[in-house]
């Protein structure tokens, strides 16, 4: 779809301007240039946190692909230059290379304790949602029994 990729290019406001006119030529064509924008998340917020962790998913499958090519996570010091992710030429002395190592560590650990915490984070949010909503089909409220019935 060369139109689709070309207004893409644009950004948000040659899709709005696209809308606009197709409302005023026929207006079932904006209606279902609307439907087209918001149904394919290129305009408003729909999904974000969902886009927000597969785009933080691909940076750090990214991230991982150059740290493999820059000498696989290995330990810089035993050739006296590059090899980890991070970890440059030795500054020839040997407490500061220690201390940079011990602390680019740290920072790590940290990182990943971080990570954890969120999914945790997440899962309980997930949790919570759902026992209310099976507590709420228990008790048969009004909506869930119009949901059930249509």
């Amino acid at each position: 779809m060369p139109i689709v990729a070309k207004l893409d290019e644009y950004g948000k406001g040659a899709w709005l301007a696209f809308a606009v006119l197709g409302f005023i030529v026929w207006w079932p064509l904006g209606l279902a240039t609307l439907v087209f924008l918001f149904g394919s998340g290129r305009m408003g917020h729909g999904c974000g946190q969902a886009r927000y962790e597969h785009r933080m998913s691909r940076l750090q499958d990214k991230m991982e692909r150059l740290r493999d090519r820059m000498g696989g996570g290995q330990g810089w010091g035993r050739s006296g230059f590059g090899g980890g992710w991070g970890r440059g030429p030795s500054s020839g002395n040997r407490a500061f290379d220690e201390y940079r190592e011990e602390t680019l560590r740290r920072l790590e650990d940290e990182q990943r304790e971080f990570q954890d915490f969120l999914g945790r984070l997440r899962m309980a949010k997930d949790k919570a949602e759902f026992d209310e909503f099976m507590s709420e089909r228990r008790r048969g409220t009004p909506e869930a029994e119009a949901g059930a019935s249509a």
